[in-house]
């Protein structure tokens, strides 16, 4: 009797533990334990102490001629020294960079005062582009101005539809140099057609200005106008088409490409265009005048070197800095590089890492 007890406990103790397992498995999937979530970004607790910085790395693409206006392609970084706003400067980064492709604007006025001039023009601008311009490499675009600018040509490596296009010019209005230069980089030439396949990014933009320099209708002033081409990098070379003050007789073919004996107050402003922003200045009388010197702004063009500094009075207080670049060991030597920068800050005050702010480069 007792064994028959026995054997009845230990069968119940089995159903039940048999009951429990399936009540267990058909029971619902607890839900997962969800994750706490992430502090948000900034966190102080994640960052504590966290300090702002603003970096104004300044870049100065330049180059440098002898004293017969030669290029001097063979110099290293111990040769220069810089000043920002007369304070010497240490160079942080140096590089020569040769075989450049060119983003050209060719800026043709075409206003009422250079009626007499405009075959000048059309004949200095289509021997530019045929002498500088390579298929496949380089791209220009043609620009008119007289009460407003124009584009009637975008870029391209084609100097043939450029021509044709130049030659199709008429000549009327007003004089809108400043807004003509200011639109060219500001739509232009701020982000120029980069270079085809795995080429590096870097092309050296530069703008041709054919007028006689009298401005009477722009909406930006010349300050403004060469602010914008600093910011781009971009490099002005001015041909002036006044015919006064202009010395015939010259034969000395380094002079040819500056017949002046003296400079009207439109050649003043061209040459102010062209030295604040790296270029040069020409005051010829005949096309001819200008074969050589269309062959060197080629060479000078695709042979620059680039130096770029931390400046030590580095204040973003929106004012003018003036830059000076000198090769101390080779007396006679010009460095032709823009003249300066504004120091502005950007805007964005969420940023909270250092921030770069480079103010010349040439991508």
């Amino acid at each position: 009797m007792r064994r028959l007890w026995i054997s009845a406990l230990l069968a119940m103790t089995l159903f039940f533990t048999a009951a429990s397992e399936r009540a267990q498995q058909s029971a619902p999937p607890s839900a997962p334990q969800q994750p706490e979530p992430a502090p948000p970004p900034g966190n102080s607790e994640q960052n504590p102490g966290r300090i702002t910085q603003t970096v104004s790395l300044v870049d100065v693409l330049f180059t440098v001629l002898n004293r017969r206006n030669k290029l001097v392609p063979d110099l290293e970084k111990n040769d220069f020294k810089i000043w920002d706003d007369k304070t010497p400067q240490s160079i942080r980064y140096f590089s020569k960079q040769t075989d450049l492709p060119l983003r050209i604007g060719l800026l043709m006025d075409t206003s009422n005062s250079i009626r007499d001039r405009l075959k000048f023009e059309q004949d200095a601008a289509t021997s530019f582009l045929f002498s500088v311009l390579r298929r496949t490499k380089d791209q220009a675009f043609v620009m008119t101005f007289d009460d407003e600018p124009s584009v009637l040509q975008t870029f391209t490596d084609d100097a043939g539809r450029l021509r044709d296009e130049i030659v199709k010019t008429r000549a009327g209005g007003g004089t809108a140099v400043y807004d003509a230069i200011y639109t060219a980089c500001e739509k232009e030439l701020s982000h120029p057609p980069r270079p085809p396949g795995d080429q590096p990014d870097v092309v050296r933009r530069v703008m041709i200005v054919i007028s006689d320099g009298d401005d009477n209708l722009s909406n930006h002033t010349r300050a403004e106008a060469i602010e914008m081409a600093q910011r781009y990098s971009v490099v002005i070379y001015t041909i002036s088409t006044s015919t006064q003050w202009i010395q015939l007789s010259q034969t000395n073919p380094d002079k040819l490409a500056d017949r002046k004996t003296h400079l009207t107050e439109g050649d003043k402003i061209l040459a102010d265009l062209a030295e604040e922003t790296g270029g040069r200045a020409f005051f010829p009388y005949h096309v001819d005048d200008l074969d050589q010197s269309f062959q060197d702004i080629g060479d000078e063009l695709r042979n620059q070197y680039s130096i770029a500094y931390i400046p030590t009075n580095s204040l973003l207080d929106g004012k003018y800095h003036r830059i000076r670049i000198e090769t101390p060991d080779h007396k006679g030597y010009q460095v032709r590089a823009r003249r300066g920068y504004f120091a502005k800050a950007h805007t964005n005050n969420s940023s909270s890492s250092s921030e770069a702010t480079p103010s010349g480069q040439s991508q």
